[in-house]
């Protein structure tokens, strides 16, 4: 069956990304994008591609505000909206899978994406997004970190759109710097959004605010709506960071295994414990906790993952801690599987120059010789 389909988004200052993003977007029927405030040539260069653009002035600025008056802008005859950011670029094919999985009452569309990647272009961090909805009975919410609610979630109907990934390709340069005050004003609006205290948290992080961090994501635990496993053991991942580094190693450990007993079918608790653990030098510590993580086969398929957990980094910690701990035949098989990962690693092959060297040393030397 074919749709109707409109991409909307919001810009500003970003005439470097227009090829790129409408190169993506071209396969949809319309592409809209409501403009608030650019000084360079991304309204001409949008136009100039075929984009529709609209100019807003959102005073105090507020992404929610922009994203529903840039939904506004759509027709009332679209059928799916699909809502992206000019630093974001589908997987080519992307429109023919979306109309394949979308059906007769479908809300609300669930898709990979890569927030970021990897110099190979594989994904880094990787979550399931749900940017895609249909165009009424939707509307954005919160001030910052926001996401598209339905106005009646009792009935609203969600499918997955194998096949389709969007990745996130943006300029490192960009500042966040109004994140942190438009998350402030989010939890004085609702102090019992779990949502936007937990990313107030994480941003309190970000600053090095580690005191306000901790602070700031215990209140979020303790909040009767927390109740995802999967957050609740980033919090705490992200409280045993914080402690990490203020120097308070008890605390940290025993914050760290909290998250594991809380989402203990994902790899990340394990990971980044082991890695606080290699910085110790605790290799035991290390060792047990990559075999842990590398027992796990299976990404979350309901949060974010983060790309140390999945690439070569448990094995290579791993190799490690058994060549500290002497047990050369496992570090072998560890660093071979890192290598595997990034075969051009320079670090990773010295790592097994040495195993190899140690395991030559140790081989008993004939009588005589």
């Amino acid at each position: 069956m074919r749709w109707n389909v409109a991409v909307y988004a919001i810009s500003k200052d970003e005439e470097a990304f227009v090829d790129r993003w409408m190169d993506s977007m071209g396969e949809a029927d319309l592409v809209a994008v409501t403009d608030t405030g650019s000084t360079d040539r991304t309204v001409e260069n949008l136009r100039a591609r075929g984009a529709q653009v609209f100019a807003e002035t959102v005073l105090p600025w507020r992404f929610d505000e922009a994203r529903n008056r840039s939904l506004a802008h759509l027709p009332e005859d679209v059928d799916i909206c699909v809502c992206t950011d000019l630093d974001e670029v589908f997987r080519p094919g992307w429109r023919e899978k979306l109309e394949q999985a979308w059906r007769p009452g479908t809300g609300c569309g669930r898709y990979l994406y890569n927030w970021s990647l990897k110099p190979d272009g594989s994904p880094d961090v990787q979550f399931v997004y749900s940017k895609i909805h249909a165009r009424h009975g939707y509307r954005w919410r919160y001030p910052v970190h926001e996401y598209i609610e339905c106005e009646h979630p009792e009935s609203e109907q969600t499918v997955f759109l194998d096949g389709v990934a969007l990745d996130h390709r943006p300029d490192p340069a960009k500042s966040r710097k109004s994140y942190l005050p438009l998350l402030e004003a989010a939890v004085w609006e609702e102090p019992q959004s779990d949502r936007m205290r937990y990313y107030l948290g994480r941003e309190y992080f970000y600053a090095g605010r580690w005191n306000d961090c901790i602070g700031t994501l215990t209140t979020y635990l303790e909040l009767p709506s927390a109740t995802w496993a999967e957050e609740r053991a980033a919090a705490m991942r992200w409280i045993a960071c914080a402690w990490w580094k203020s120097g308070a190693w008890d605390e940290a450990r025993r914050w760290y295994a909290r998250a594991i007993a809380e989402a203990p079918a994902m790899r990340d608790g394990y990971v980044e414990y082991a890695q606080m653990a290699y910085a110790l030098e605790d290799w035991p510590q290390v060792f047990w906790l990559t075999e842990e993580a590398l027992q796990i086969r299976s990404r979350s398929q309901t949060y974010v993952n983060m790309g140390y957990a999945w690439d070569q980094t448990p094995d290579d910690l791993c190799a490690i801690a058994c060549y500290r701990l002497g047990m050369l035949e496992r570090a072998e098989a560890h660093a071979l599987r890192a290598l595997a990962y990034a075969p051009g690693d320079a670090r990773l092959q010295n790592n097994m120059r040495l195993i190899r060297q140690a395991m030559e040393n140790a081989k008993p030397r004939a009588a005589g010789t």
